[in-house]
């Protein structure tokens, strides 16, 4: 599990795909999460504004798992 690090209170869901490389694009991020290969704390997530928090831990099937960490600023 990887850690992503942000200067922000939270994070939409589709921001983050974006943000760690992903998806290209803001559709390409709706796809993939709207086809169900998308958890966040370990339950499917199908909102791509789900607001991300410190502390949340988000999987991609077959691609990676990453654990949101609030910068230290």
């Amino acid at each position: 599990m990887e850690s992503v690090t942000i200067n922000t209170e939270y994070i939409t869901l589709d921001q983050f795909l974006k943000y760690i490389n992903v998806v290209g694009s803001g559709g390409e991020g709706k796809m993939l999460i709207k086809s169900g290969l998308v958890r966040v704390n370990g339950e499917v997530e199908l909102r791509r504004g789900r607001k991300l928090r410190p502390g949340d831990i988000i999987a991609v099937e077959n691609i990676g798992e990453w654990k949101i960490v609030q910068s230290g600023v």
